[in-house]
């Protein structure tokens, strides 16, 4: 039974209004990509289109109602910026891109985390619920094609790497998938220095929107220089049209936190320490909910007023660049 307000999607879209997606060409196969009515109407009148992670907005990323608070104006944002939120998740079974507003008590209920490692399975499994991280929607952005994403902060290469390798499946779908994420860096209690090596590495654009400095999440700068500064969401979509049409992949765009929001790094370098020294012996995914929720008790909240407006302030930003891609094909 298909989920309420979904319609499924073959090759490529489909649509309520009566549109037949087209055939697979041989050798292919049909789309297990199930997209909202107003997603695959806006991709069918070309319309701009930004994809959001539903992690930030479960029990894995913030607690309520805060992460309702932010549900919704990611969600507003998106739209006042011209374009169309498409929220991803995995709900009943099925792979979903533009989630409707309707299912946000699904969405910021209790959740299993989906990075792309676990997609087969949790629609081979049939989930009732998966909040997909950065890898899982990123991956389902791609397969609709969408070329915009918006998060808070991004995974990246752990403190702790060189003994547990463990770096975030996040950096190699950003480095994969022709997708520009925006986001406000990546998570405070990572190695963040290391972070932009493996993203070098890998041969990904980081910009800074008009920020000279890689942000730090809830702080406006982790004292890193970007590689490049740009001043316009116009720049950034002819930036990425040249670097696909030269075979790159995804691009990061950071935007700092606004500055009423933001934490200095004093209080959280002392709050990521604590926090991390409480999660010893976590491994694997589990360790991002209890360290985030380990800063905001240690914060007072702050940090999570701030994931909220950094949030909000993304998903506006992308809805600009989605925007400005859009324009540049007329």
């Amino acid at each position: 039974m298909r989920s309420s307000g979904t319609t499924s999607s073959a090759a490529r879209l489909s649509s309520s209004s009566g549109y037949s997606p087209r055939r697979p060409s041989r050798g292919s196969r049909p789309s297990l990509i199930t997209l909202g009515p107003r997603v695959s109407g806006a991709l069918l009148e070309g319309r701009p289109v930004v994809a959001l992670e539903s992690t930030i907005f479960s029990n894995l990323g913030l607690p309520p109602p805060a992460n309702i608070e932010a549900h919704d104006r990611c969600r507003q944002a998106v739209i006042a910026g011209g374009a169309e939120p498409a929220l991803t998740a995995v709900l009943e079974g099925k792979a979903t891109v533009g989630v409707e507003a309707d299912r946000v008590a699904t969405i910021c209920g209790p959740a299993r985390k989906v990075g792309q490692r676990d997609l087969a399975v949790a629609i081979r499994q049939r989930w009732a619920y998966g909040a997909t991280t950065v890898s899982a929607s990123l991956a389902l952005a791609a397969a609709a094609e969408l070329q915009v994403f918006a998060t808070g902060g991004i995974g990246g290469v752990h403190r702790d790497a060189h003994r547990s390798f463990d770096v975030s499946a996040d950096l190699n779908a950003i480095a994969s998938y022709k997708v520009i994420t925006v986001s406000s860096g990546a998570k405070v209690f990572l190695d963040l220095s290391r972070t932009l090596e493996y993203l070098e590495t890998h041969s990904v654009p980081v910009l800074g929107f008009r920020c000279d400095e890689f942000p730090a999440f809830y702080s406006r700068s982790a004292g890193l220089p970007v590689p490049h500064r740009v001043e316009s969401a116009a720049e950034v979509a002819a930036i990425a049209r040249e670097h696909w049409s030269l075979g790159g992949g995804g691009i990061l765009l950071v935007n700092p936190v606004p500055e009423a929001y933001a934490v200095e790094m004093s209080i959280l370098e002392s709050a990521v320490d604590r926090a991390l020294a409480r999660a010893e012996g976590t491994v694997g995914a589990a360790i991002t909910p209890i360290v985030l929720s380990e800063i905001a008790s240690l914060t007072d909240g702050q940090s999570i007023a701030s994931n909220v407006a950094l949030a909000e302030s993304n998903a506006a930003v992308a809805a600009e660049v989605a925007t400005a891609l859009r324009a540049e094909r007329r």
